[in-house]
């Protein structure tokens, strides 16, 4: 493997281009984005192949890179909330703590391009997701509240021998998983097409206004009066990511046995526990009627989620969806080889979905846990059946 360090190149920051009238008035945060200030940002990017180039052909990663940043100015006129930073504005009597986005006293998004001296086979081939992919994303560990001083979104182009790397790093009180992803298909929907420099509609518009129970709104106070009384900063522990790939084929192996295997141990208890309590249960009871009421409880007494305290250190977290457009967009560099995170929102148990790279219903399981504990997943005679890895 060649040298492992990610060099820095160039950075400049992206503003909407026209700027929104909208974007002149503070964009204020919900009950859901509030409640986010404490964690990391999203951290999600594509690997891509390099394209072939003749001699006298222009460097096709600095037509790439002049492209993004173009396409990025116009995909910020439709976000423009991501252009902005995080400000607090604090008042004493009556006492009043409110965390909003400012559009106007911003630099905008950041745009970062470096190089590292790797192959995607470097990336790629090793069982554990390398630690250098970490130095593919911008604000490693930082949390969102730190938004009041670093961009609120940074596009990170790397460029490695044979491959590039776009990255995108996203507050995560400002946007949640389908928005990010709603973003990125914006960014790559602008890129491919021929008039990208000029505003006009784009496939599907976001919807920036939030939504607040009757009496509530748009303006929400916390009840603090400094972030150190709400923020604080979570390490990981040293884990081991690996990403096992389950093909459509596979995917439906394994619900078959588990199907057949309630219905030879006892059909009607295997629906009632399925069925009525722990899976689909929980579900069907997340409605409008328990959305709302969060948003009560919320309100009558608000919070701010803590890594380091909101999950069980023995449960599974799952994070993001294999329902995620994440294949679809290209950049004109075709289909990407990858999908790869940075380390954000790791820790023990956390598993991350995506869609398998060939598409069709199959599906990437990144999974994060300590060396002894991967060790003995990666032995679990029924994971390498589902795997098809046995044999």
């Amino acid at each position: 493997m060649h040298s492992q360090s990610v060099e820095h190149v160039s950075e400049c920051f992206i503003k909407p281009s026209p700027f929104p009238e909208k974007a002149k008035q503070p964009y204020y945060l919900g009950p859901f984005d509030l409640a986010m200030l404490s964690v990391h940002y999203i951290q999600k990017g594509l690997l891509f192949k390099k394209p072939a180039v003749a001699n006298d052909q222009e460097n096709p990663t600095e037509v790439l890179v002049q492209k993004l940043k173009e396409s990025l100015s116009v995909t910020l006129t439709h976000f423009y909330p991501l252009a902005g930073r995080l400000a607090t504005k604090k008042e004493e009597s009556p006492h009043s703590y409110v965390v909003f986005i400012d559009c106007v006293n911003s630099p905008g998004a950041r745009f970062v391009q470096s190089k590292v001296d790797l192959t995607i086979s470097d990336v790629l081939s090793p069982t554990y997701v390398p630690l250098v992919v970490q130095s593919f994303f911008d604000h490693d560990r930082a949390i969102n509240h730190d938004g009041h001083k670093l961009s609120l979104l940074t596009i990170q182009v790397t460029e490695l021998k044979d491959g590039v790397f776009i990255a995108c790093s996203l507050d995560h009180s400002v946007a949640d998983g389908t928005s990010y992803w709603h973003f990125f298909n914006t960014l790559s929907e602008v890129f491919m097409r021929d008039n990208r420099n000029k505003v006009s509609e784009i496939s599907r518009p976001p919807v920036h206004e939030r939504w607040f129970p009757d009496g509530y709104g748009p303006v929400f106070s916390l009840p603090f009066t400094h972030s150190d009384q709400f923020i604080s900063r979570h390490d990981a522990p040293e884990l081991k990511e690996r990403i096992f790939h389950f093909s459509a084929a596979a995917l439906a192996r394994i619900k078959a046995k588990a199907n057949a295997k309630c219905k030879d141990e006892n059909t009607h208890h295997c629906h009632r526990i399925t069925s009525e309590t722990v899976f689909r249960q929980a579900v069907a009871e997340y409605d409008d009627k328990a959305s709302r009421k969060y948003i009560a409880d919320w309100l009558h007494s608000p919070f701010v989620y803590q890594l380091g305290q909101f999950f069980d250190p023995c449960s599974v977290m799952m994070g993001s969806s294999p329902r995620f457009d994440m294949y679809g967009n290209e950049f004109g560099l075709g289909k990407a080889v990858a999908v790869l995170s940075g380390y954000a929102n790791k820790f023990n148990g956390k598993v991350t979905l995506y869609p398998g790279h060939e598409g069709g219903g199959s599906m990437d399981l990144e999974i994060c846990l300590p060396l002894q504990f991967m060790t003995a997943l990666e032995c679990d005679e029924e994971l390498l059946d589902g795997l098809n890895l046995s044999g």
